[in-house]
């Protein structure tokens, strides 16, 4: 089920389970996972993105085996705050998984978040541009996850 805020997907979900932050692009799918207390977040892995089908199996590997009970998705929604096709084909990202899984989904505004992890990678930790392409994925979902669990530790 798509939830409207974080925290009602926090409220939904099962005790001790965790979050997966997904930073979905067209070529790469970055993740991120919370601890079960749903206060830091974790970069995990990038998935190279291949059909549908075969990205689902992957997450379902990853969702089964790291108790995770919801789904924080990027919505790379415009500096004007609309939604373009970007997010609307990120929404059908999250329609296609529902549609073979029953967990729940909200969605996070990640409006410059790979350029802030860019920015970090470049100006801070001095990367090269191939090592950057390695981590910034991920490094995006962590940004995008951490985004969401500090909003929903800063309304409690």
């Amino acid at each position: 089920m798509i939830r409207e805020t974080i925290a009602e997907l926090a409220d939904s979900l099962p005790p001790k389970q965790r979050f997966l932050g997904l930073d979905v692009g067209s070529k790469t799918i970055g993740l991120a996972v919370s601890d079960s207390d749903l206060k830091v977040a974790t970069a995990i892995d990038t998935i190279r993105r291949s059909k549908f089908t075969k990205d689902f199996e992957l997450l379902t590997e990853i969702i089964e085996g790291r108790d995770i009970g919801g789904l924080i998705i990027g919505l790379p929604v415009s500096m004007d705050g609309t939604e373009g096709p970007a997010c609307q084909s990120i929404r059908q990202f999250g329609t296609n998984i529902l549609d073979r899984m029953d967990i729940n989904i909200a969605f996070w505004d990640e409006r410059l978040s790979t350029s802030a992890v860019q920015r970090f990678l470049t100006d801070e930790a001095d990367m090269t541009r191939k090592r950057r392409g390695e981590v910034v994925d991920k490094l995006a979902a962590a940004y995008i996850l951490q985004g969401a669990l500090d909003s929903l530790q800063n309304n409690n």
